[in-house]
C-alpha cells in the first residue's frame, strides 16, 4: 500500500435532471481505495442512449474526425475527469465556466465487466470532448486488488480475447476516435494489474499490453490514441519505467498520474519522472490525471502549472482531476470551490494556446 487512499468502494447513484431541451440520467459508479495516488472513479455501463447530448452518433456531427487529426492539433488539450464526466452538459458547462475554456479531452473509467458504450463516445463528442478511456482489466474493488481471473500471463495468453475483439471491434464500427489508457498507473502496488500482485511476474504487464494492442490491430480499429499512463515515481521509486513499456510502436501519447500532496511546482511534481521517461521515449506527454489540496500550496501550484505547460513543449496538456471525498476522492482535489484558485485557473488557462476541440 502506498501514501495515499486510492479507491473506496461507494454506493450506486443515479441522478436525474430535466429540462426544456435535455434529459441527463447517471448512472452509478465504483469507487475504490488502495495507496498510491489520489482516487479515479470506474464509472457504470452509464444513462440510457436517451440521456446523450444532440442528435444521432456523437451529437449529431456529420464529419467524423481523423486520430491524427486530433493528435496534430495545434496547443495545448486542457482535460477534464469529474463525477458526471461525459453524460452531464450541466456540469461540464458549469466547470467551463469557471474555468474560462471547454475542455477538449474527457475521461472516464471503464472496468473488463462492462462493454463498449457509443453512447459514451457520444456523449463526450457532443460536449465537445474527445473521450479519454481509462480501461481497467479488472472487476472492481469489491474482490480486493488480487484478481487472479485477470492475471497479466492470461490476458496475454489469449484468455480474454473473446472480451477484448468484441470491444475492439464495437471501436472500430463506431469509427469515432478515443483515447484509450489501458491498465494505468502499472508501476504502482494499488491495481491488481500491478506485476506486484495477482500472481502477475516481471515482463508480462509489456506482454499483456502487447497483445491487448495485437487484438486491436487485427480487427482493424486504427481510431485508438493508445495511452500508456504511470504514476510519478514518488510513492515507487524503485520500479523501473523502462521496463513496463511496451515500446513506442505501440504507445502514441506518454501518460503521466501525479496530485500535489506538498508540491508547489509543477516540476517538482512531474520533473522526477519526466527525467526518467525522457531517457527511453520522446513520445507527447500528457498529464493524464492531476490536481492539489487545498492546504496552502493549491493556490501556488495552479500558478506554477500553466507556465510549466508553457515552457514544455513535449506536453501536449493535462486532465484536472475535478473530485471531492463526496464523489470519492482521497481529498478534494478541485479547483472550482476556492475564488483564488478559480482566477489562477482561469488566469494560466487563458495564457495557454489551447488545441481547438474536434471538428
Amino acid at each position: 500500500m502506498s501514501e495515499h487512499t486510492r479507491r473506496r468502494p461507494r454506493q450506486f447513484q443515479l441522478w436525474m435532471a430535466a429540462n426544456t431541451a435535455v434529459l441527463l440520467l447517471l448512472s452509478g459508479w465504483v469507487v475504490h481505495s488502495a495507496s498510491g495516488a489520489p482516487p479515479t472513479v470506474a464509472p457504470s455501463a452509464g444513462p440510457p442512449p436517451s440521456a446523450v447530448p444532440g442528435e444521432g452518433a456523437s451529437g449529431g456531427r456529420t464529419r467524423i474526425p481523423a486520430k491524427k487529426d486530433i493528435m496534430s492539433a495545434p496547443g495545448h488539450r486542457f482535460g477534464l475527469s469529474a463525477p458526471h464526466v461525459p453524460w452531464s452538459q450541466p456540469e461540464i458547462d458549469a466547470i467551463a465556466a469557471k474555468a474560462g475554456a471547454r475542455p477538449t479531452l474527457l475521461q472516464y473509467f471503464v472496468k473488463w465487466t462492462e462493454e463498449f458504450r457509443p453512447e459514451s463516445v457520444d456523449a463526450a463528442y457532443g460536449n465537445g470532448g474527445v473521450p479519454v478511456i481509462s480501461w481497467e482489466p479488472w472487476s472492481g474493488s469489491e474482490p480486493g486488488l488480487d484478481q487472479p481471473a485477470y492475471a497479466l500471463r492470461r490476458i496475454a495468453a489469449g484468455e480474454h480475447d473473446e472480451y477484448l475483439t468484441r470491444f475492439a471491434t464495437a471501436v472500430r464500427d463506431h469509427r469515432w476516435p478515443i483515447g484509450l489508457r489501458f491498465a494505468h498507473e502499472m508501476n504502482g502496488s494499488w491495481y491488481p494489474w500491478s506485476e506486484q500482485r495477482s500472481g502477475n511476474r516481471p515482463g508480462e504487464y509489456v506482454r499483456a499490453w502487447r497483445h491487448v494492442h495485437d487484438v486491436f490491430t487485427r480487427v482493424g480499429a486504427t481510431n485508438v490514441i493508445w495511452i500508456w499512463s504511470p504514476n510519478i515515481i514518488r510513492p515507487v521509486p524503485k520500479v523501473s519505467l523502462k521496463a513496463l513499456y511496451p515500446g513506442d510502436r505501440y504507445v502514441d501519447w506518454i501518460g503521466l498520474v501525479g496530485y500535489s500532496t506538498g508540491e508547489r511546482t509543477a516540476n517538482a511534481l512531474f520533473g522526477p519522472t519526466l527525467r526518467k521517461l525522457r531517457a527511453f521515449t520522446d513520445r507527447p506527454l500528457l498529464i493524464t490525471e492531476t490536481g492539489s489540496r487545498p492546504e496552502g500550496y493549491r493556490l501556488p501550484f495552479i500558478r506554477d502549472l500553466f507556465g510549466w505547460l508553457n515552457r514544455r513543449t513535449d506536453v501536449v496538456g493535462f486532465i484536472w482531476f475535478e473530485y471531492d471525498r463526496v464523489d470519492g476522492g482521497s481529498g478534494d482535489w478541485r479547483f472550482t470551490t476556492q475564488p483564488d484558485a478559480v482566477e489562477a485557473f482561469r488566469t494560466g488557462l487563458a495564457r495557454l494556446t489551447l488545441a481547438p476541440p474536434p471538428a
